[in-house]
């Protein structure tokens, strides 16, 4: 059996004549650049989240920018999770501030906000939880540590994108949040995307300007910016897929649940912690011998991916930040043991099936 770790092509024919409509209409229009589908695509994702959104050209870049747009500067501290993709911790470092690593929890994999408090000095400017795997991070408690502190948050959302906490969307969980529309993500589009989002007007008009160069008209620059707008192209494959994302979400439900009443007595598998929804940008489980296991499935034509193998406080390019083996011990052995297993809304029940039965030998 060829089982696809994401299947986006089966996603694709699903909504097929809409996509390439959409598509044709941009290229018929020719603009490529800042094209109307840009405006009614950020007027949907804050209708969606119910904040200020604001796209770009890419997850990163929606980092960088949110740093940029709260002044994060050389000599400034950023506390942040060593257990997710490098991007959130190599921004920090790019605008020229330290990443402070923080260790996670075994339970849901997201930054321990039981540390967090302990890793603040006069330095701190900033915290940036990530909402690993699909699930929100405990973002009032990491909103009131901030608080108490006078410093910012940004919800790394670039897995979440329509998970909520309590009852909020994530992405307006804190005054500052980013995502990613790269194509294997829950809402992918079919290249690079991002988006900003704010519960602050005036902070939304400085990103708008930062993500453009840092205008406020055409050739007069209020601030140091950059180039990632957002491709009309994308934005026009987002305004589709985001009519049917809330669907696609139940059907991603559906299936994780499916998964852990197939493998809970197998593999440790997910937890999602209460008033929390996650949208499983992937389905990792934990697993001994984690290579002799991916070997074993592999033969057998089933793919699977480790986020991540190695935390961020121990890899070469933050040496600079001091880490070393033992710092923090739950995000060294969950890196040792985690193992994402193919996940999409149009995964069958056969192939579900078949994934299991083959992890359970």
């Amino acid at each position: 059996m060829n089982i696809q770790f994401a299947n986006l092509q089966a996603q694709y024919q699903n909504y097929k004549s809409e996509i390439d409509s959409a598509i044709q209409n941009v290229l018929n229009s020719a603009h490529f650049i800042m094209g109307p589908e840009v405006a009614d695509l950020e007027r949907a994702l804050s209708e969606f989240t119910g904040v200020h959104a604001i796209t770009c050209a890419n997850g990163t870049d929606a980092l960088m920018i949110a740093l940029s747009a709260i002044g994060v500067r050389p000599g400034d501290e950023v506390i942040t999770t060593p257990f997710t993709f490098i991007a959130t911790a190599e921004m920090i470092a790019l605008v020229g501030a330290k990443p402070v690593f923080v260790d996670i929890n075994e339970s849901d994999f997201n930054i321990d906000v039981s540390k967090i408090e302990a890793a603040i000095t006069s330095k701190t400017k900033a915290i940036i939880p990530v909402s690993l795997y699909g699930q929100p991070s405990d973002m009032d408690t990491i909103n009131n540590i901030a608080a108490r502190h006078g410093i910012k948050v940004i919800e790394d959302a670039a897995q979440s994108f329509g998970a909520t906490y309590k009852g909020r969307r994530s992405c307006n969980l804190s005054e500052l949040a980013t995502t990613s529309f790269f194509p294997a993500k829950p809402l992918g589009c079919y290249g690079d995307g991002g988006a900003i989002f704010t519960q602050n007007a005036e902070l939304a008009e400085k990103i708008k300007s930062i993500r453009n160069h840092g205008q406020i008209k055409r050739y007069y620059h209020k601030y140091i910016g950059v180039n990632s707008r957002l491709d009309t192209i994308q934005a026009a494959i987002l305004n589709v897929k985001l009519k049917y994302y809330e669907e696609e979400m139940k059907m991603r439900q559906t299936i994780a649940d499916r998964y852990t009443s197939l493998l809970k007595d197998k593999v440790k598998t997910p937890t999602v912690l209460p008033e929390r929804t996650s949208v499983w940008a992937q389905y990792t489980i934990r697993v001994n011998d984690r290579d002799a296991v991916q070997k074993k499935v592999k033969e057998k034509g089933i793919p699977t991916a480790v986020h991540y193998p190695r935390p961020l406080h121990l890899q070469e390019a933050f040496a600079f930040c001091g880490g070393k083996e033992g710092d923090l011990p739950v995000a060294e052995q969950m890196s040792s043991e985690v193992m994402s297993i193919p996940m999409s809304a149009y995964l069958t029940q056969e192939e579900q099936n078949f994934v299991c039965e083959n992890i359970n030998m």
